[in-house]
């Protein structure tokens, strides 16, 4: 089967750009895959981060990638549509997350299957983002329309799409590991030393994107009742800052626990996600909504225990007291009392245990399987 992917992948950061660079290496190893990915992915404005590009880890690198597509010129929507068509897909793929590419995929959609009796899927991680926007809903609903089928990754998304899409074709699956993060192999008492952490203290780790969404307020506020009970404890918050980050460290003072906190400000390149989950013993996920996360795959790739909200599609993927917690959202309390108990009663060994029985069930080789599956109910 002759494959276009079209979406970000190396040398973009992002959990969107990673998963969509090792979709494509798993769909290669059975079918002819081309990628056509951003000349420019997002303007500034909307893109507070430092850079947008990692080259660092070129493991996720693709090579049959052409890039070609600008999100906000109309002209290289053309250009792209005008090249998947030359090169005469069964299936194209497009990853969904954000209805500000819906213009530029609506637009090459169309265009393809204009041209040829040409599948089209949308690979949904988020129907609707959790920032909305004017029209957000109406700009969604008309791009998801012109897919032939779709994938969701959770039951939230399930029921979006459903509320979205009178009829649509879908099968659910199971957000696969995000396994090609280079890993040094590093012990935690390495990493530890590595960060300047004590090796005998419990830590916490809280990784990624700084958005209202995630809930890290909800984290701090527990840290008073954490460090009641287990004063040798620290919590790493690593990732970039897309919220004020003077508003947490004020509360931080406010609370006394600042010398609980250690604060890496800025995007960890993919070269050393692996000292940071090699030095936690628990990774926190406070969301207060959620599709799914990619954080929860790469901290079960390091066999790390979570602690997540019963939010989106994170109790799908994480067992309550078996892989990890599952907490109502917005509660400090409870989220203390998961990570007290976690660390009271030594769950570390025997989660990071159930961890390793469950990575078949994330494995990309299942997508693959799912989307051929699609493709083949549905000539």
């Amino acid at each position: 089967m002759r494959i276009a992917l079209i979406g970000p992948v190396y040398p973009y950061k992002g959990g969107i750009a990673h998963y969509t660079g090792l979709l494509a290496k798993e769909l290669a190893k059975t079918h002819d895959v081309q990628v056509f990915s951003f000349l420019k992915q997002y303007p500034r404005f909307l893109y507070p981060g430092e850079q947008q590009k990692d080259y660092e880890n070129d493991s996720l690198k693709y090579e049959r990638t052409r890039y070609l597509l600008n999100s906000i010129n109309p002209f290289s929507w053309f250009r792209t549509a005008y090249a998947v068509n030359n090169f005469a897909p069964d299936l194209v793929i497009f990853p969904w997350w954000n209805p500000f590419f819906g213009p530029a995929f609506f637009t090459i959609a169309s265009l393809v299957k204009l041209a040829h009796r040409t599948k089209v899927m949308f690979m949904i991680h988020n129907v609707l983002p959790h920032e909305r926007l004017p029209f957000d809903r109406l700009i969604t609903e008309l791009t998801l329309g012109r897919g032939d089928f779709h994938i969701v990754q959770s039951s939230e998304s399930e029921v979006r799409l459903l509320a979205l899409l009178p009829f649509p074709v879908y099968r659910k699956a199971v957000l696969p590991a995000f396994h090609s993060i280079p890993d040094e192999e590093l012990s935690r008492d390495e990493a530890r030393t590595c960060l300047s952490l004590p090796v005998c203290d419990n830590v916490i780790l809280f990784f990624g994107f700084v958005r209202e969404y995630k809930g890290l307020k909800y984290l701090i506020e527990a840290l008073p009742v954490i460090r009641a009970r287990l004063p040798d404890t620290k919590l790493l918050i690593v990732g970039d800052f897309f919220t004020d980050r003077q508003l947490y460290e004020r509360r931080i003072e406010e609370l006394g626990v600042a010398s609980m906190v250690v604060i890496h400000d800025g995007y960890i390149p993919d070269s050393e996600v692996s000292v940071y989950f090699s030095a936690a013993d628990l990774v926190v996920l406070p969301y207060t909504s959620a599709s799914q996360s990619g954080i929860v795959q790469i901290a079960f790739g390091f066999g790390k225990p979570v602690v997540v909200t019963s939010v989106g599609g994170l109790p799908e993927v994480v067992a309550d007291g078996s892989t990890g917690y599952v907490i109502p959202p917005k509660n400090s309390k409870a989220l203390a009392e998961s990570v007290i108990r976690f660390f009271t009663e030594n769950k570390g060994t025997e989660f990071s245990a159930a961890i390793v029985k469950e990575r078949e069930r994330f494995s990309w080789k299942r997508m693959v399987v799912t989307i051929e599956a699609l493709m083949r109910e549905n000539k």
